[in-house]
């Protein structure tokens, strides 16, 4: 069809007027599909990275010279860069559009990834997690407000609300499986190079089908987030440091003394801010606070399960990676299990029960788990006290995550479930450290023991390879694994009593709260 208009007295003929684009549109708008596909490979980038390290991490150790207590520090310069930086990535979206910092962030994260799989020195390993840390911080909030301005209010928007939890439930489990079949069938470095592709076509798919949101002014609150952040990973660095060097050490004191300063100056800072990062005010209700602490207490145990269960099936039960990655499918299954339990049950009877209960079963999982020894089985002594872990877990995570914004006015949603998001990433951090530390005197004591009999029964290879590692080979370094583990989960019990006592005496359940929760979860839709 073609258009006829006068210019001059003329007439003249044109193609058909093109609809002038509005700036920062996508460029092919009115691919709903297409577009949560690019936020949901985002959000699934994000969380498999936190899992698929995991079961890389002994050939990481062997290929770097990591000792076992410092190899923590693969785990947490991610999550305490990436917890630590959250509220400040959600923050950066609004003030400057959430497109360009979603892409920023997936930019930043896949240059780590590739830097991360080319490294060979630990430093460097450690230098591009906390790079790939900071940039899932600016893009995994992004992702999830993306669906806000992407999606209309209503069916639409649930069902992409429900694909992106599904997304983040699956993505520990996938990341399990892709880390043990990349680690199996070429090498730990592919659990980092397999984000680059991924990354990059995220990147070149956004502008396309992605349109940018409003941008509203604000402050960045730089003071609070570096304070914060640095505050915790010098806390964590002592703990680590306190493990291999003892608690007399100048440089773990010194760190610990930095920690009392920087997270002190952090409250003073968020106390006077006029947009601070963390919202003090948060934390006044009695409920969420609580939650809060249920959180980073259960998320320091979890860590740990992860991580050292990882270390014994490999080292002691000689799991394959791929064997390694199955292995922990259980704990997954039970944790949607039981978060759809309590998702449908949660407005009847209310979140205390749940927060309880679960916390219950955690702490006897991992007090099940204080009795691994080098002869336990996977069945006998690994997957019954995973279940018990996976279903006390699952009661909680949708229990939380619902507790935490119930009876918060719109606009301080997102600080309040990036609030118990963050506190997921730091006391996992935090208590992974602590843990460490525990394995590492326990590790020690039982070193000392088993190197009389293994300096009297040693073969030439045996003696060879424990001069350069340092490390007990054989049945001698299983027994001082296995003693050093058994002991950590001690340290574990305790912090999941700590969640049981915060969800007994903290928790307190209104009528408000009950009718909150029943709105909250219908909104949320089935559990993933």
């Amino acid at each position: 069809m073609r258009h006829y208009f006068t210019l001059g007295g003329s007439s003249v003929t044109s193609p058909q007027l093109a609809k002038p684009r509005i700036p920062g549109a996508a460029h092919r708008e009115g691919r709903p599909g297409v577009a949560l596909a690019v936020i949901a490979a985002c959000q699934l980038m994000v969380v498999l990275d936190a899992t698929i390290v995991n079961i890389a991490l002994p050939h990481i150790q062997d290929a770097l010279s990591f000792s076992t207590t410092d190899l923590s520090w693969v785990l947490s310069s991610y999550t305490l860069t990436f917890g630590g930086l959250l509220l400040l990535g959600g923050r950066a979206g609004d003030i400057l559009g959430r497109r360009r910092v979603f892409m920023a962030g997936i930019l930043l994260f896949t240059l780590a990834s590739l830097l991360g799989g080319f490294a060979q020195e630990p430093w460097q390993l450690l230098a591009a997690r906390a790079l790939q840390g900071v940039g899932g911080a600016i893009a995994s909030p992004t992702a999830l407000a993306l669906i806000t301005t992407t999606f209309a209010e209503g069916p639409q928007r649930n069902r992409a609300f429900g694909v992106f939890a599904a997304v983040s439930a699956g993505g520990g489990a996938i990341g399990l499986l892709t880390g043990g079949m990349l680690t199996e069938w070429l090498n730990w470095r592919w659990v980092l190079f397999v984000n680059v592709p991924i990354g990059v076509l995220i990147a070149v798919l956004a502008p396309l089908y992605i349109t940018e949101s409003e941008r509203h002014p604000g402050r960045f609150d730089l003071a609070g987030a570096l304070t914060s952040t640095g505050g915790m990973a010098s806390l964590v660095y002592g703990f680590i440091r306190a493990s291999e060097n003892g608690w007399r050490d100048a440089l773990t004191l010194g760190s610990f003394a930095t920690a009392v300063v920087l997270l002190a100056l952090f409250a003073l800072v968020e106390s006077r801010a006029r947009e601070p990062i963390t919202p003090l005010r948060m934390f006044a209700d009695r409920n969420r606070a609580g939650t809060y602490l249920i959180m980073l207490s259960l998320a320091a145990a979890m860590f740990g399960m992860f991580f050292f269960i990882v270390q014994f099936v490999q080292n002691v039960l000689d799991f394959s990676p791929i064997r390694s990655g199955f292995a922990f499918l259980p704990v997954t299954v039970a944790i949607v299990t039981a978060a759809g339990l309590s998702q449908r049950l949660l407005p009847r009877f209310g979140p205390k029960p749940f927060m309880v209960l679960g916390s219950t079963l955690v702490g006897c999982g991992l007090a099940w788990l204080t009795f691994i020894r080098t002869d336990s089985s996977y069945v006998s002594g690994v997957l019954g006290p995973m279940l018990l872990f996976g279903f006390g877990m699952g009661l909680n995570f949708v229990t939380l995550t619902l507790t935490a914004v119930s009876g918060v006015a719109p606009k301080e949603a997102g600080a309040a479930s990036g609030l118990l998001n963050a506190s997921q990433q730091v006391g996992g951090s935090l208590g992974l450290s602590i843990l460490v530390t525990v394995f590492g005197t326990a590790s020690r004591t039982e070193a000392e023991k088993q190197v009389p009999d293994f300096m009297a029964h040693a073969d030439p290879g045996q003696l060879a390879a424990f001069k350069e590692t340092g490390r007990l080979p054989g049945a001698w370094g299983h027994e001082v694994l296995a003693q050093g583990i058994s002991t950590a989960f001690l340290a574990a019990v305790a912090m999941a009593a700590l969640a049981l006592l915060s969800a007994t005496l903290v928790i307190r359940v209104r009528k408000s709260d009950l009718e909150a929760l029943n709105g909250a979860a219908a909104e949320a839709g089935p559990a993933a």
